[in-house]
């Protein structure tokens, strides 16, 4: 699978148009799409298209899923490189450190939560995990590979893939996810957040209903923490609900850059 680093919008279809269409794209948000654990810039493909077409920018961020602190510097900074507002938009782990990355960044107008942590100051994604019943996450890993650092990076069980974390997608791309699939180190995953960003900011969130990675409960709790301005509930969706029903994903995220 491969993991574009930068995916731009549509700068053709904007130099190319006059008058007040050119106009109207060009005040448009860029939309900054920041992946989780276990998946690359590519889960994103399907969400990207579809904003593209509707003459959003759209980067899609390599997170480095090296710890919240470090990888919310890295997506700060490429926000900061961004003239005018932004909307961003973080998935599963990836919301932790947009909720650290927005932080500041006087450009970013609203935040949107893609089956994604919503982590309070202390809290991480471990705990938030665990706070309600229903995920299985911790049963699907394979065995942990040893960093020279002393830390250890996680993966899912490629056998297990499909069950766990993308249950409703074919299982031929189900197979390449699992093989593609980008490592997240256990200490980003129990470093505590520190003050969030969408205490400041409105937010919005999309989520499955058969979400095995956080559990659903835990993701409707999280969004009504933080005074969603709109929630969509995705019947039967898995944890990559971006990469099933990006037209529900895109359309939220739609929501929040016209907000």
């Amino acid at each position: 699978m491969r993991d574009s680093i930068i995916a731009f919008a549509a700068l053709a279809a904007a130099s190319s148009a006059t008058g007040p269409i050119a106009a109207a794209e060009e005040n448009k948000p860029t939309i900054v799409l920041v992946h989780g654990a276990f998946a690359d810039s590519s889960s994103w493909d399907g969400v990207t298209n579809l904003l593209l077409k509707s003459g959003y920018p759209v980067v899609a961020v390599a997170n480095p899923l090296r710890s919240v602190s470090s990888d919310a510097g890295y997506v700060a900074s490429v926000v900061e490189s961004i003239d005018g507002p932004v909307v961003l938009v973080g998935h599963s782990y990836g919301g932790a450190v947009i909720s650290a990355a927005a932080n500041g960044a006087e450009n970013v107008k609203s935040l949107v939560y893609v089956a994604a942590f919503a982590p309070e100051a202390g809290e991480s994604a471990a705990d938030l995990s665990g706070k309600f019943p229903g995920g299985t996450l911790g049963e699907a890993l394979a065995a942990p590979v040893k960093l020279a650092d002393g830390n250890v990076d996680l993966y899912i069980d490629q056998a297990k893939f499909h069950g766990q974390f993308a249950q409703d997608i074919p299982a031929e791309q189900a197979v390449l996810m699992a093989a593609g699939q980008r490592p997240i180190t256990e200490a980003a995953l129990t470093e505590s957040a520190g003050e969030p960003a969408w205490k400041a900011l409105p937010s919005w969130f999309v989520y499955g209903e058969a979400d095995k990675n956080i559990p659903a409960q835990a993701l409707g709790w999280m969004a009504e923490r933080a005074q969603s301005k709109g929630t969509v509930a995705v019947d039967g969706a898995s944890h990559v609900v971006m990469v099933s029903h990006p037209d529900k994903v895109a359309e939220i995220i739609e929501q929040a850059a016209a907000n």
